[in-house]
């Protein structure tokens, strides 16, 4: 028998990864450019050149030994001073090699700073809607998931009921921003509003309280807006990033976190994220794309490729009548069921071969998710069948929103 633990994963598979398999099952019956898959957040923005370039020049200038061997677990010292260099550019902070150490993606490194931290019961409180395998990294570690219900319509954090909830065994804050699913930025007066609360209640219960920052899409923001830094506004606060989405690299695996030198306890704290790094089994992360992101550093992805598919996408939509959250991060809408039960909606779109991921899947349900991440010319075709789905909604006695 399978542990006990593994026993709801298996019977609550990733509603995403579902959807996924459903859209490649559809292509197969209906041919791939018949079906418009919205499910996976899986860049489809080519990495820069200066990434490929990279990996081939270290392979060709590079001892091998070095390149495939083993380094410090936090990573290679240059390839932290490098990111480091470029965060005290970009944000006027004074980070070194020190403050840095390199991860499995951004989900490894919530998975290292969660074992680092969090004693059996302690108890890690995050906004909905959030990506749905937050409760399972944080029971990973015997820890407690606590929502703060969503704040709807805007979808900021809803920090009245944060401050409800902040607990003796409180011992993380988690947010993600810009935010999946619904693309929000929390600004920087939401951000600052937030860390007074969580100083407040720290003193309260003479507790030392985590503030986590989960920022795989800071770099996909519209509109000139602004992300603010978190390690600028909180001592308390560790920042897990990953390339993924930069630099349209997800199958990657490469990230990091960051610890300011403002960190109660820094060397204690750094030691524990490095020692669970290597004890998670991740060792070490990924020698190869460790260099190669460091020579890649001020590299970007195109955004302006997704505020294309954004704009088309969101004007489509509203045009149709649909209630949808402008997205000014990230390349996801956070849509409005038009019927009660959004999976209702999803099986009915499922219909035009349209694949979408229930809001449930992220603790909020009643709305759905579309990944913009897919080629411009998928959301043309995609506009009839939209149209045949709003048809049939307004044809159907179904209880409209």
């Amino acid at each position: 028998m399978i542990a006990e633990k593994m026993v709801g994963f298996v019977e609550n598979n990733s509603a995403i990864r579902m959807m996924f398999e459903e859209g490649k099952r559809l292509s197969k019956l209906y041919g791939a450019e018949n079906v418009y898959d919205f499910s996976l957040g899986n860049p489809n923005v080519p990495a820069p050149c200066a990434v490929d370039n990279a990996i081939k020049d270290i392979l060709d200038s590079e001892d091998s030994s070095y390149v495939h061997g083993y380094m410090s677990n936090a990573g290679y010292e240059d390839v932290r001073r490098t990111i480091a260099d470029s965060l005290n550019r970009r944000f006027g902070t004074d980070f070194t090699d020190r403050n840095l150490i390199m991860t499995v993606g951004a989900a490894g490194g919530l998975n290292v700073i969660f074992r680092a931290l969090l004693n059996p019961g302690d108890e890690v409180i995050t906004f909905a809607p959030y990506f749905l395998e937050y409760r399972a990294y944080v029971g990973n570690f015997d820890g407690v998931l606590v929502e703060v219900p969503p704040n709807i319509p805007s979808f900021l954090p809803n920090l009245k009921e944060l401050e409800k909830r902040i607990t003796p065994r409180t011992k993380c804050v988690l947010i993600n921003n810009p935010n999946n699913p619904t693309g929000v930025v929390y600004p920087e007066n939401i951000i600052r509003e937030l860390t007074a609360i969580i100083e407040r209640k720290s003193f309260e219960f003479n507790t030392d309280i985590y503030l986590i920052s989960d920022e795989p899409y800071r770099e996909l923001v519209y509109d000139g807006v602004n992300v603010p830094y978190l390690t600028k506004y909180y001592a308390n606060t560790v920042v897990g990033y990953s390339f993924s989405k930069s630099l349209s690299l997800p199958g990657e695996r490469i990230g990091y976190i960051a610890v300011p030198n403002e960190m109660k306890d820094f060397d204690t704290v750094v030691s524990a994220l490095t020692i669970a790094n290597r004890i998670l089994g991740y060792v070490n992360a990924p020698s190869l794309i460790q260099r190669a992101v460091a020579r890649a550093i001020d590299s970007k992805t195109d955004v302006g490729y997704y505020d294309r598919n954004r704009k088309l996408l969101y004007s489509t939509l509203k045009n149709l009548g649909f209630d949808i959250v402008k997205p000014e991060g990230a390349f996801y809408l956070f849509v409005k069921s038009p019927v009660e039960d959004e999976k209702i909606f999803c099986d009915m779109a499922k219909e035009e071969n349209i694949i979408m991921v229930p809001g449930s899947s992220f603790a909020c349900p009643g709305y759905v998710r579309l990944a913009y991440c897919v080629s411009y010319e998928t959301i043309e075709r995609s506009i009839p069948a939209w149209n045949r789905l709003m048809e049939k909604l307004k044809k159907g006695n179904l209880n409209l929103k």
